[in-house]
């Protein structure tokens, strides 16, 4: 069941990036990803696989100390949930870099590359988009 949670996570969130990315000059695309919704299907993944240590989970969030949160992270319902919660947050990472580049006219072809890097390493993703978007900005 973990597993297969896991997997529903990244499943949840494929659907959107693949039209903010392959397709985003299309219509719908943008239809879609104006509404920050489209985290939902993941967030559901992650209620479903935090469910059994909920209670765990609450406690040591509330509290954190290295120690308990490892102890967290050893267990398979808590990855998969902390999994589905990166992609959900990357999602919506995404989504704003995607409106934003939309809006400020950048060519699909510059944004597909960062938002590939988003969905891998937003951490990296959104720094760079924040660059590209400030080099457009000097030169406007």
């Amino acid at each position: 069941m973990t597993e297969t949670l896991f997997q529903l996570a990244f499943l949840a969130a494929v659907p959107f990036w693949a039209l903010m990315i392959l397709v985003p000059a299309w219509r719908w695309s943008h239809r879609v990803a104006s509404s920050p919704l489209i985290v939902l299907p993941a967030l559901v993944v992650w209620a479903v696989a935090i469910a059994p240590d909920l209670g765990d989970f609450a406690r040591e969030m509330l509290n954190p100390d290295l120690a308990g949160v490892s102890e967290l992270l050893g267990r398979d319902s808590v990855v998969a949930a902390v999994w589905a919660q990166v992609l959900a947050w990357d999602l919506f990472v995404g989504r704003w870099i995607y409106l934003d580049s939309r809006e400020r006219g950048l060519h699909p072809l510059l944004m597909a590359p960062i938002m590939v890097l988003t969905i891998l390493l937003s951490p990296i993703g959104l720094p760079l988009y924040f660059i590209v978007r400030s080099l457009r900005k000097a030169r406007a």
